[in-house]
């Protein structure tokens, strides 16, 4: 499993040489083994590469993401099978019960509520970190009582300021927001392809124009580690916030008792969410601690 995150900026040609991605630039030849890659993303439109180096990524389940003319995340590349057992594990997915779903649900919007609420302590948001807490016993199964909206109205105004909200598409705190959680989004799908499950069918997320449904429920309880590292930031994404928000796969965070790069924790949980939802099984399932003193010691800002 790699663990380098590479960013092509400008123009330039990739091809794949002797296990090598090949980076010609006018200048420049760089040259990276793909083992070592986690994930590649492609930041300028005047990049071209082969389908030859497409094929070897895909095969080493690296992570490839795909900008924008204003060098934002605007799709990846998946390959069709992750897995040799892919299909059978989605006619393990198709057969997942609405129970199961609704009780995996209940602990995703639990844990993202707790680094919520921790994210805020961090904050001396104390007032508003009790609120959050509270609501805790509250999430039903399928989160019913739409505890994790009420949460996150409390949240963002607390840590943003009243007049904050999440659908202004103007405000340079949301283009940040927007910019890290794609890349979550990005490295979560590559998991749940690479475990042999697609993508499309959620667990609560069920919106037929998205392909991405199942990543968009797995990722939530990640989020707030992208918002510790934007309130940190100017309120402008530029090249160099960008390139923070990047490296957030890097910190080191702790699951399962042990210190992991953001980006294998990301590993872990996927698989025990999915191992979960194949046992009909709730359990088992394996979330970050939010422990932001940790995340704090290994910053990159």
């Amino acid at each position: 499993m790699g663990w380098r995150t590479v960013v092509v900026s400008s123009r330039a040609k990739l091809d794949f040489k002797m296990g090598y991605l090949m980076i010609r630039t006018e200048e420049t030849v760089t040259r990276i083994h793909i083992s070592e890659i986690a994930v590649l993303m492609i930041e300028s439109t005047a990049v071209s590469l082969t389908a030859y180096l497409l094929c070897e990524l895909a095969e080493a389940k690296v992570n490839i993401i795909f900008c924008d003319n204003q060098r934002n995340p605007d799709g990846v590349y998946l390959p069709f099978y992750g897995s040799h057992d892919c299909s059978q594990k989605v006619k393990f997915q198709i057969q997942w019960t609405v129970e199961c779903k609704q009780a995996i649900w209940q602990k995703i919007v639990a844990a993202k509520i707790t680094g919520q609420m921790k994210m805020l302590l961090t904050a001396n948001k104390t007032a508003e970190a009790e609120k959050l807490k509270s609501y805790l016993p509250d999430i039903q199964p399928g989160d019913t009582t739409n505890r994790e909206g009420h949460a996150a109205k409390v949240y963002f105004n607390a840590l943003f300021g009243k007049g904050f909200t999440r659908t202004d598409e103007e405000n340079p705190i949301n283009a940040e927001l927007n910019y890290g959680y794609s890349i979550l989004l990005s490295a979560v799908s590559r998991e749940v392809v690479s475990n042999g499950y697609l993508t499309q069918i959620g667990i609560h997320h069920d919106n037929q124009f998205n392909h991405l449904n199942l990543a968009c429920d797995l990722m939530e309880p990640f989020r707030p580690f992208i918002d510790y590292v934007v309130v940190k930031l100017p309120n402008e994404l530029n090249k160099d916030t960008k390139q923070k928000l990047i490296q957030v796969l890097d910190r080191k965070v702790i699951i399962d008792q042990r210190q992991q790069s953001l980006l294998n924790a990301l590993i872990i949980y996927v698989k025990s969410v999915l191992d979960c939802l194949s046992s009909q099984n709730a359990a088992m399932i394996k979330f970050p601690d939010y422990d932001f003193k940790s995340y704090e010691s290994n910053s990159i800002l």
